[in-house]
């Protein structure tokens, strides 16, 4: 027997995590000097108003998890006798992964016939969240750990993720994007164009002038990457920014057709810290990322 965990940064919420059958980790958050745990502290998230509030000026904060609190995740399944695989964010932008190890390597010694397996998406928010429901359905239809890496070795590669922040004063103080000057985002109607790249860092590629560019340029990126893409989710994520995605969805319709399979997603709260409200992005099946 194995248990399923994964984390509210790759955008799962509470009904979603229990559709699927996994325990979910919540990645806490600081607003105004009040530390918030995702899915614990509240069951729905209020996306409007938490971007309203990073509208008006608010910055928020994340910070990392204890080992004793990954300990309480994960010790009560080693109890119960099962194992564990971890669906995670990518490990290249967090040292809260190095609090995890501490905690699996003290509950390994108390615990030595039990297995902890991970698997890194290589990303966070939408692109997880591809990966996650994708895994997901595998847990369901009884699959093995052993199956269940095997698809992750051959398919994680295959999520690509690129999008736009609407205001990059948010980055600045998180300093989570490689290869970009934090000013550009105040430069009046620019757009940086970001994507995570191959190790799993967001990483500027580009910028345009305006949010229509932008769109554009996203969904460029799907037409020129996309393989097989009547049979892959895409996921169009956004920072309280719903026309905008809807206004990217309709551009890939018009392009593919109606039969394409679109799901709008918010991005989740400690996610969004980062990024800022008005963002929007596009994960897809493809070639590379």
């Amino acid at each position: 027997m194995y248990t399923l965990f994964t984390d509210t940064d790759t955008d799962i919420n509470k009904v979603e995590a229990e559709y699927y059958g996994y325990k979910l980790i919540s990645m806490p958050y600081v607003l105004n000097d009040h530390e918030v745990k995702p899915y614990e502290d509240f069951e729905e998230f209020d996306y409007k108003t938490f971007y309203d509030t990073l509208r008006k000026g608010a910055l928020p904060k994340t910070c990392a998890i204890s080992p004793e609190t990954y300990r309480e995740y994960f010790e009560p399944e080693f109890e119960k006798g099962n194992d564990i695989l971890y669906v995670h964010f990518s490990k290249a932008m967090s040292g809260t992964f190095n609090a995890m190890n501490i905690a699996v390597e003290e509950l390994k010694e108390k615990y030595p016939e039990r297995k902890f397996y991970t698997i890194d998406t290589k990303g966070i928010t939408i692109l997880s969240y591809n990966i996650v429901k994708s895994i997901g359905e595998l847990y369901r239809d009884d699959k093995t750990i052993e199956e269940i890496l095997d698809w992750a070795e051959k398919e994680v590669d295959h999520f690509a993720t690129y999008f736009f922040a609407d205001n990059l004063k948010f980055f600045k103080r998180s300093g989570r994007v490689t290869n970009v000057s934090a000013t550009m985002g105040d430069i009046i109607g620019i757009k940086p164009i970001i994507y995570m790249n191959p190790e799993g860092q967001m990483t500027n590629i580009g910028k345009v002038r305006g949010r229509r560019a932008a769109l554009n340029k996203l969904a460029q990126y799907v037409e020129e990457l996309s393989i097989d893409i009547y049979n892959h989710s895409i996921v169009i994520g956004h920072t309280d920014a719903l026309n905008l995605a809807e206004e990217l969805g309709n551009k890939l319709i018009e392009k593919y057709g109606a039969n394409l399979n679109i799901e709008y997603v918010v991005v989740n709260p400690t996610a969004g810290s980062h990024c800022g409200p008005d963002t929007v992005g596009v994960c897809f099946y493809a070639k590379h990322k």
